[in-house]
């Protein structure tokens, strides 16, 4: 191996163990606030996509864990937030983490890359700019991936938290 070589794994390497660190910080951060709630669920942990990825998931009732998600995803963001600040504390480094509850994100994210799809087809199809609604960061970049897997290009306009995205014609 040459040395650009080694050191290029050494930082992959530490990378990996420091995103381990995030998740398992988040973990123990969300099992306490999930004691104080009284709220059954299972602390799933992985690396996703250079984050640190956090689910709380429940076999019983989810039904629980959708007071954690609340209305359109607005207590599940703040719960990131607040996660996100946990870590901070403990390591002194920004966090990219996510949080996902009850497969929320995960059903959002399907639904998303769906929206995308059809708004790159819209834009292909009539050659016109096709604009979306106000989203979230995490919505938007979705729907930037979906637009940019079907080939075209899309930008964020306008100021949070009406921010939207904006599908280019090629």
């Amino acid at each position: 191996m040459t040395e650009g070589t080694t050191s290029a794994a050494a930082e992959g390497a530490d990378t990996l163990t420091r995103l381990e660190q995030e998740g398992e910080i988040a973990a123990d951060y969300l099992e306490g606030l999930l004691d104080i709630a009284d709220l059954d669920g299972d602390i799933d942990m992985d690396v996703e996509a250079d984050r640190a990825s956090v689910s709380i998931i429940s076999d019983t009732n989810s039904r629980d864990l959708q007071k954690l998600v609340g209305r359109d995803g607005e207590v599940l963001e703040a719960l990131q937030e607040l996660t996100r600040l946990a870590v901070h504390r403990e390591t002194g480094d920004r966090s990219r983490l996510m949080l996902d509850i009850a497969d929320y994100r995960a059903r959002k994210r399907t639904e998303l890359s769906e929206l995308g799809a059809k708004a790159a087809a819209e834009a292909k199809s009539s050659g016109e700019p096709v604009r979306m609604k106000p989203m979230t960061p995490f919505e938007r970049k979705v729907v930037h991936d979906a637009v940019k897997a079907a080939g075209l290009r899309s930008e964020s306009e306008g100021e949070e938290p009406e921010r939207f995205v904006v599908v280019l014609p090629a």
